[in-house]
């Protein structure tokens, strides 16, 4: 992988991880699941004038676009609206990557290794210390809320590995127009029109511009930068060399929420984050085996006529 297109994965994972500031800031001015509508609803809207369509079937489209699209945004704007600590969300959402592997074992029939058996169980084992420690804090269902965004994402990863659309980032965007009909009607029902109704009616305040800016930043360089670039590196070099960057996510996260929003997590939770990526980690990636020196030597072609 070429330096500069690693430093690009770095900025990719530098976008994604403040990401979580934005979402933070747009839940500032408005309520959850109608921030996570607009926010698709923008994307949407130029996707139908301008983007060719992906060429898959509207089945693979649809189940992506409510899986990762909308049970996983209903499901962390809840979550972090109610307490989830913006830090700590972006590190439970990688949750999704075990989740993955489970799910296409059970619904795809895809072999499951004993490495990434050994990856889900660390990943396991600390989100399980996560939520502990978030339960003596009186701040679980935050948590099992987050889980389930992640477990949303997987469910829209085993569409999107049957579409194997050709071109990802025109899938993605096109995802984009299945959630804000759905988000909206959520809004209506469960935060009603008076609540969305003054999160429109004050968006000239101090918080409605910052809102109106977190919303901006997740969609300009959270969707179409970032997934932009991310997906012009998966065509140029081999996936397992690229999606471990995706890591540096949680850890950009973290790093960010303490500077910029003074939360502090205490030493057990950040053990715990380190189980959790390293499990990610090694569960995704695979081993590498060196032939023996021997067999080696014996697979290598002689000369003609040489004994």
């Amino acid at each position: 992988m070429p330096a500069r297109d690693r430093l690009l994965a770095l900025f990719v994972a530098v976008l994604w991880g403040c990401n979580f500031l934005a979402i933070h800031a747009t839940l500032g001015q408005f309520p959850p699941v109608f921030a996570g509508g607009l926010r698709f609803a923008v994307i949407a809207i130029p996707t139908i004038l301008f983007v060719p369509w992906p060429k898959v079937k509207i089945r693979h489209l649809l189940g992506y676009g409510l899986g990762f699209g909308t049970g996983q945004f209903v499901f962390l704007f809840i979550a972090m609206d109610t307490g989830m600590p913006t830090g700590l969300a972006s590190l439970v959402l990688q949750a999704s990557a075990p989740f993955t592997v489970l799910l296409g074992a059970v619904f795809l029939r895809e072999r499951v290794s004993g490495r990434q058996l050994t990856g889900i169980l660390l990943a396991v084992a600390g989100m399980a210390t996560i939520a502990w420690q978030q339960a003596g804090n009186a701040a679980l269902l935050p948590v099992i809320l987050t889980l389930l965004g992640a477990l949303s994402w997987a469910f829209g990863n085993l569409s999107t590995r049957q579409a194997a659309p050709d071109n990802p980032l025109n899938f993605v965007l096109w995802m984009s127009v299945v959630p804000p009909l759905p988000m909206f009607a959520l809004s209506l029902v469960m935060e009603g029109p008076a609540e969305i109704g003054h999160s429109l009616s004050t968006l000239g305040t101090t918080t409605g511009l910052i809102g109106l800016g977190g919303l901006a930043y997740v969609v300009l360089f959270g969707t179409i930068v970032g997934s932009g670039i991310w997906t012009s590196l998966m065509r140029r070099n081999p996936a397992g060399v690229v999606a471990p960057f995706s890591l540096l996510v949680p850890v950009v996260g973290l790093s960010m929420a303490f500077l910029v929003l003074d939360e502090r997590p205490s030493l057990v939770e950040i053990l715990a984050a380190a189980v959790v990526i390293g499990g990610v980690l090694f569960g995704s990636t695979k081993r590498r085996v060196r032939e023996p020196d021997f067999l080696a030597e014996a697979e290598t072609p002689q000369p003609t006529g040489v004994r």
